[in-house]
């Protein structure tokens, strides 16, 4: 029996999941005993010597961050929410696209499952080698578009398992409830299909009609495999194939995609944050973007959506919301193509506008958004003519990772004397200003959004998410004296309170709206989500041992 225990422990790593926090009687159950050190350590002790590792290290963060996820799950968990402002950097954005760029450079272990082209046919048969069964999120990629780094093909698969880190760390959801999928259908980057390193298939990526069979496929083996109610995040597809599956699958399956609608979420949070900054609503703001894909277009879309909640008309919100990309500005009659999507954006054309300084001039929106991903493109005369047009300019330089920010918070700080109310979505530092002020600048996080809007939805059984979900906003979790620190976003240090907050607001929204299937309906619902949320204390693997008082194993003599 202990010859069996012990194998078992060694199968499942129980001799490295808690380390030396088993205690004796835990080692000698297991057939452990002998096989750690004598030291008998607390979680917060090993926490302290994480934490003091991490200090000493500076480039393969990344790679000894997520080695101790796999050595020790609950410990990864604890340290990385204990230091989530210093952590959520290298576990997500900016530095998980790095750590994209080089996946097949530093693998260690595989994570996640990986579905090829190859397998059509099969892909229920892949779902039943996944160890876990009880699977309530999927994040699935096909690595066509990694922020803003292009095609990178299966080394993608660092976008899913981040994403679902987040998931844990954010939200509490169970990380064996987690599974992330990278789709392979080949890489047009030249560099991975002569990269020996390369994981994936050394082939162009197909896009033809079996490509969308095989999407087709997934999702119905998914739903299948895990019901009606698995919640499946898109996440970095192509522009074009991101809009096309949001409405071929959302009102037959419980999906979303983040870059389409978690980042208008976000982005629309932020907008109403500096409302209650600026006394202005929504309704008087007139924004330019920077870029017309998914991101611009989901924005875009949202904000539209918040006007005619105050009762303006969709032809009259439309009319406030401009675009320019890499052709110029979105209007009718330009010589390039557009894009179906873009439609309800295209205006008449305003005048001679041949840069995007120009577009601000004759434009002259309050807020300018970048979503384009090709770097510094919020020059500093745009940045200065946002500050003589507006007296609190609103500029949000959401491209990611860092170096792909249309600007730094600095210039756009110090360009505008303080005035603007600057967002991003990589972290930047705070910035000093020469009067003595310290502004810090707001990221427009999408994990201030997915991690809560997940959790929500799998508590409460949708099937179908709502637009109208992601209008839940962040701006009442920010007090007035981090608004006037020049924050538009809660510090991420309290992203756990603020994504339960979330998950409460929606599954308030949508047992209200009966959009939930998951019945009985909790009373006290932000009770109930408390209660389930995962935390990090080890699970003990002792068996329960208890006596039989007054009974006798022996027979009874007359």
């Amino acid at each position: 029996a202990k010859a069996s225990i012990t194998s078992i422990a060694h199968t499942y790593g129980w001799g490295f999941e808690q380390g030396m926090a088993f205690t004796l009687k835990e080692r000698q159950i297991l057939g452990i005993h002998g096989l750690l050190p004598p030291k008998i350590e607390t979680q917060d002790t090993q926490a302290m010597r994480f934490q003091k590792n991490l200090k000493k290290m500076s480039d393969p963060l990344y790679i000894y961050l997520m080695g101790i996820q796999e050595r020790n799950e609950r410990l990864f968990y604890r340290v990385l929410m204990e230091d989530i402002e210093a952590l959520m950097p290298i576990v997500y954005t900016p530095t998980v696209g790095l750590a994209c760029t080089q996946y097949g450079h530093i693998f260690r272990r595989p994570k996640g499952l990986f579905i090829t082209i190859k397998d059509q046919g099969h892909i229920r048969s892949i779902l039943d080698n996944w160890p876990e069964t009880s699977v309530k999120a999927v994040v699935v990629t096909d690595g066509e578009r990694i922020l803003g780094l292009g095609d990178l093909g299966v080394y993608g698969m660092g976008i899913p398992v981040g994403k679902l880190c987040l998931y844990t760390a954010c939200a509490g959801i169970r990380p064996e409830s987690c599974l992330p999928v990278c789709i392979d259908v080949g890489t047009d980057n030249e560099k991975l299909l002569r990269d020996p390193f390369y994981m994936g298939l050394y082939q162009r990526r197909d896009r033809s009609q079996r490509y969308d069979d095989l999407i087709d496929e997934f999702m119905e083996a998914v739903v299948d495999k895990y019901g009606q109610d698995t919640l499946i995040q898109f996440e970095d597809f192509g522009n074009h194939n991101a809009f096309r599956f949001l409405k071929k699958y959302r009102e037959k399956y419980c999906t979303f995609n983040d870059d389409i609608q978690g980042t208008a979420s976000v982005a629309l949070a932020g907008l109403l944050a500096a409302q209650r900054v600026l006394g202005k609503p929504i309704t008087e703001h007139k924004v330019l973007f920077l870029g017309a894909g998914e991101a611009a277009l989901g924005i875009a879309n949202l904000i539209v959506m918040a006007m005619m909640e105050s009762g303006m008309s969709q032809a009259e919100a439309r009319k406030k919301i401009w675009m320019f990309d890499k052709y110029g500005l979105l209007v009718k009659g330009r010589a390039y193509e557009t894009d179906s999507n873009q439609e309800g954006f295209i205006h008449p054309d305003p005048g001679d506008v041949k840069s995007f300084l120009d577009a601000v001039n004759v434009i002259k929106p309050t807020a300018i958004i970048g979503v384009s991903g090709a770097g510094r493109l919020f020059t500093h005369d745009v940045i200065r003519a946002m500050g003589s047009l507006n007296e609190r300019p609103i500029i949000f330089a959401l491209s990611n990772p860092t170096a792909k920010a249309e600007c730094t918070a600095e210039d756009a700080y110090s360009l505008t004397q303080g005035r603007c109310l600057f967002a991003s979505g990589s972290p930047f530092a705070p910035v000093s200003l020469e009067d003595g002020r310290i502004l810090t600048p707001g990221q427009g996080n999408n994990a201030y959004i997915f991690p809560g809007v997940a959790l929500a939805v799998i508590l409460s059984g949708v099937r179908h998410i709502s637009d109208t979900v992601f209008l839940e906003t962040l701006v009442d979790q920010l007090t007035d004296e981090e608004l006037s620190q020049g924050r538009l976003y809660p510090p991420l240090s309290n992203i756990r309170e603020v994504s339960l907050q979330m998950a409460i607001k929606v599954v308030e929204y949508v047992y209200s709206k009966g959009m939930a299937f998951r019945y009985p309906e909790p009373v006290d619902k932000e009770a109930y989500i408390r209660s389930v949320v995962w935390n990090i204390n080890y699970d003990s693997f002792l068996p329960e041992i208890y006596d039989w008082p007054g009974v006798s194993h022996s027979p009874v003599v007359d």
